[in-house]
């Protein structure tokens, strides 16, 4: 539907958000043919006339990575070659993320690469939630949006973590999150001190705070392989905690991550679903989903009538 004059697309990558988010909108996803090629091309065709329409495009960049990217990147062209009037690509997870700045003698800055792909494809407005590093905004040349996934999380933890909880930093890079959580949450905070060997391997090393006898929560932005959530659960559980649980935007969740959750102290895990999880996520039955579809179409409500997005997290 093209009514109010903009226009909503999805990619493959995770259509039941999608179709969530449509509904909030009370308006049907726009009409698109994606289809492959036999050597495994993505072809792309818009079925509807977007000229000098608003158009978003929904589509988390997870796995497979490289082919939602790449369908991200087609879709945005198709729209640019269309004459739509403003293209926003809405992310919900962002790829490459991690990939943020250089750690070592050449290699790339990955995040980067990719902000660039994304406006030369002809985006003209990202939108997005929680990236992995602020400082990824600046990558861009256009405006991003970065949404936070905080308000479902605290109002979640308000319900069901009402005394004697602790919010778990775990690691020093995420304690200015936790911290803001501990805060409105008026709860504690410790901070777990980790050491990184090599890429998807953690070893949590020490606790610094006062977990003993607490409900901890490990709040941590995306969880990926779960080494760093179980290492985590484990020292926490080793200092005394009466109960680990665990609260993350994006379910990676990629290869031995199930498993590392089902074989864990931890009771739970919560997470949003930027991601769709796979039918063995599904079948985890430590693994909560909160939705933040309502949250991404206010966003885009407002991106598109020109109101503060900002308002929605003060």
């Amino acid at each position: 539907m093209q009514d109010n004059g903009y226009t909503v697309f999805s990619g493959n990558s995770n259509p039941v958000l999608a179709n969530a988010i449509c509904r909030y909108l009370k308006r049907d996803l726009g009409g698109e043919k994606v289809k492959r090629f036999s050597d495994g091309e993505i072809q792309i065709e818009i079925d509807e006339n977007i000229r000098l329409k608003d158009v978003f495009i929904i589509q988390s960049t997870s796995y497979p990575v490289n082919d939602n990217l790449v369908e991200l990147l087609l879709m945005i062209d198709a729209c640019k070659r269309a004459s739509a009037k403003r293209i926003t690509a809405v992310i919900p997870y962002f790829g490459y993320a991690r990939q943020d700045k250089k750690v070592a003698p050449r290699v790339p800055i990955s995040a980067k690469l990719v902000a660039d792909l994304l406006t030369t494809a002809g985006a003209n407005r990202i939108i997005t939630m929680d990236l992995h590093s602020s400082q990824i905004q600046g990558f861009f040349n256009i405006p991003v949006d970065n949404l936070f996934a905080a308000p479902v999380i605290i109002d979640y933890m308000r319900k069901n973590f009402t005394q004697n909880t602790i919010i778990v930093s775990p690691d020093a890079g995420g304690v200015e999150r936790a911290r803001a959580f501990a805060k409105r949450l008026h709860c504690g905070l410790a901070i777990i001190d980790k050491r990184r060997d090599a890429p998807n391997q953690a070893k949590a090393m020490a606790v610094i705070g006062d977990v003993a006898g607490k409900r901890a929560v490990i709040l941590d932005d995306m969880a990926d392989t779960a080494g760093t959530l179980t290492e985590a659960a484990k020292a926490l559980a080793e200092n005394g905690a009466a109960e680990v649980n665990a609260c993350c935007t994006h379910p990676v969740l990629s290869g031995p991550a199930i498993d590392r959750i089902n074989d864990s102290v931890l009771k739970t895990i919560v997470v949003t679903d930027t991601i769709a999880l796979s039918d063995k996520a599904k079948a985890c039955n430590k693994i909560n989903v909160l939705s933040i579809s309502d949250l991404i179409g206010e966003a885009i409500i407002r991106s598109h009538t020109g109101d503060s997005v900002t308002s929605l997290f003060v």
